[in-house]
């Protein structure tokens, strides 16, 4: 990105982003840990992950959490990074279904959010601040009425929405290492989800799946956000 393009406004859009991505991974990597407490793996606990401070998790991915989404705002205006909680394999192979919850409440905290932030929207909506935009993007799901305050918090609101949507979304894809691939073993008995597991823990794998992901998950994307925009603003009709 070139200087000239570095605005006050950029900067301004650049930190909502960025403090709505770092809540957003610590509760995701919380609800992980707590699931996992939950089900008898103290590992993350002991870690000092059960917990919505950002200084434990950002402790353990300085890069993924700080570094990395900075650096690539910067230079293409969009941030990057991620953000991870520890468990034992051992527990999570003789517990293949507790597992598969551990996984899945990462997730359910980013629809969670997700959720809070529609019905602050839809409430803004019925006071009179808020109207739903022309068109909807990253930052504008949500289109303010006046400047200052009420411009603020359509922005954050909006980026607290499809943020949350978008790692909710790519979480649950059901390949490794993302958590849809351990969460589908709720649907598995013990020793299916054993060889399971034992199946996808190829390195291999997870380098594929990430690739496939990469190239693939706008157009799962895509669709999913025209869907979510739609049912917050019934009768838009956004494409």
């Amino acid at each position: 990105m070139r200087p000239e393009q570095i605005t006050p406004e950029f900067l301004a859009i650049g930190f909502i982003m960025f403090g709505v991505f770092l809540f957003s991974t610590v509760c995701h990597e919380a609800a992980h840990a707590l699931a996992a407490k939950l089900g008898g793996d103290l590992t993350a606990f002991h870690g000092g992950q059960v917990t919505l401070n950002p200084v434990p998790h950002v402790r353990r991915e300085p890069l993924g959490m700080v570094v990395i989404p900075v650096i690539t705002y910067m230079l293409n205006g969009w941030l990057i990074g991620w953000a991870s909680a520890p468990y034992d394999p051992n527990w999570a192979f003789r517990h293949p279904r507790r597992a598969a919850w551990m996984a899945l409440a990462g997730p359910a905290a980013n629809f969670t959010l997700m959720l809070l932030a529609a019905i602050a929207i839809r409430v803004c909506m019925a006071a009179g601040i808020f109207r739903a935009p022309a068109e909807a993007d990253f930052t504008h799901v949500a289109q303010a009425t006046q400047s200052g305050g009420v411009a603020f918090a359509a922005t954050f609101l909006s980026v607290l929405f499809v943020l949350n949507l978008l790692l909710g979304t790519f979480n649950l894809m059901p390949v490794p290492p993302l958590d849809g691939s351990s969460g589908i073993m709720v649907f598995m008995g013990q020793r299916r989800a054993q060889r399971y597991m034992e199946f996808i823990s190829e390195p291999a794998f997870r380098y594929i799946g990430l690739i496939a992901v990469w190239y693939g998950f706008r157009y799962v994307f895509d669709p999913i956000f025209t869907i979510a925009l739609n049912t917050l603003y019934p009768g838009a009709h956004y494409r």
